[in-house]
């Protein structure tokens, strides 16, 4: 009697373990089945996500590099995302000198040599950081040899900037998987009339701001305060926490410009922004420059520079 109990228990045993697996297997089948057909895009950036799924809809699969949540300044890829990577067709970069793609592009070509490698920044003006600010940075890049010493790195935070880098995407696109050129090309058409609309309703509403300054933490926002004629006005230093001289020249200018507000990035620790904001009375706000809905996240941007500049 026993022995046929443990010889049931066993048979169930194995029933469920064979059930469990029979499910795993439908799964896996599922996904595959799901990216099958799929054009395989790597992107540095969230943001860049974003205009790959814009332009490539359902025909593309995209795997970014730098996470939300991380820092492209910081970041080291993991081996995972290496494994993916070697599946895409098509990396498209920042080639902006953010410090990720200077420290990993190299290493990511050679795990995918075949894959397009599509210069986002192709055709994009960039524009000086902040002389005063990133004076000592400027002169590191220029020892090491960076082609693109003491240059604004964030690009994609300008509508403008973002309309030559999706054209470049779609390019891309086209050149690795032709079958669906008008799909891409019809897209990247919506996309841009919306990029147009967006650019003129920022316009607009930045447009009679008085107090055209606004201070922030990590600088990222250089080509947007360019593009609607604002002055960012930078807490870090050289990428680092300021020291105290600067951080008292920051405060009294802060209160000449009648300025109650720091923003801040989530990437990035607030402590220097929130004694910064003690010392005007002010308060911390954050923004997000690697928001993955760029549309969304410019309007939310503009939003909270216009309430702090009132």
């Amino acid at each position: 009697m026993k022995k046929y109990k443990t010889n049931k228990i066993i048979s169930v045993t194995l029933v469920l373990l064979l059930a469990s697996a029979l499910l795993i297997a439908v799964v896996g089948c599922d996904q595959e089945t799901e990216t099958a057909g799929k054009t395989v895009v790597a992107v540095t950036l969230l943001p860049q996500a974003g205009f790959v799924e814009a332009i490539g809809g359902d025909k593309v699969e995209v795997v970014v590099m730098v996470p939300p949540g991380a820092s492209p300044h910081t970041y080291e890829v993991t081996p995972d995302q290496m494994t993916q990577l070697s599946r895409a067709k098509m990396y498209a970069k920042v080639g902006s000198p953010v410090e990720f793609e200077l420290a990993w592009m190299d290493k990511l070509i050679a795990v995918n040599k075949t894959m397009l490698v599509v210069d986002c920044s192709q055709g994009v003006a960039l524009m000086e950081m902040d002389e005063e600010e990133h004076e000592d940075e400027h002169e590191a890049e220029a020892e090491s040899g960076h082609e693109h010493e003491g240059l604004d790195p964030h690009i994609w935070l300008s509508v403008k900037n973002v309309k030559i880098m999706v054209q470049n995407i779609c390019d891309g696109l086209v050149q690795v998987d032709s079958a669906n050129k008008s799909y891409y090309e019809k897209n990247c058409a919506d996309y841009m009339e919306k990029l147009v609309e967006l650019d003129t309703e920022l316009a607009a509403g930045l447009s009679g701001v008085a107090n055209r300054s606004f201070i922030v933490f990590h600088p990222s926002f250089g080509y947007f305060a360019r593009d609607y004629n604002l002055t960012q006005i930078g807490v870090e230093q050289e990428g680092k926490e300021p020291d105290a001289d600067y951080i008292i020249r920051l405060i009294e200018e802060a209160k000449e410009h009648d300025i109650k507000v720091v923003f801040v990035s989530p990437q990035y620790s607030s402590k220097s922004a929130e004694s910064i904001a003690n010392e005007i009375s002010g308060k911390v706000v954050i923004i997000d420059p690697l928001a993955k809905d760029f549309i969304a996240n410019m309007r939310t941007i503009e939003s909270a520079v216009k309430k702090a500049m009132q």
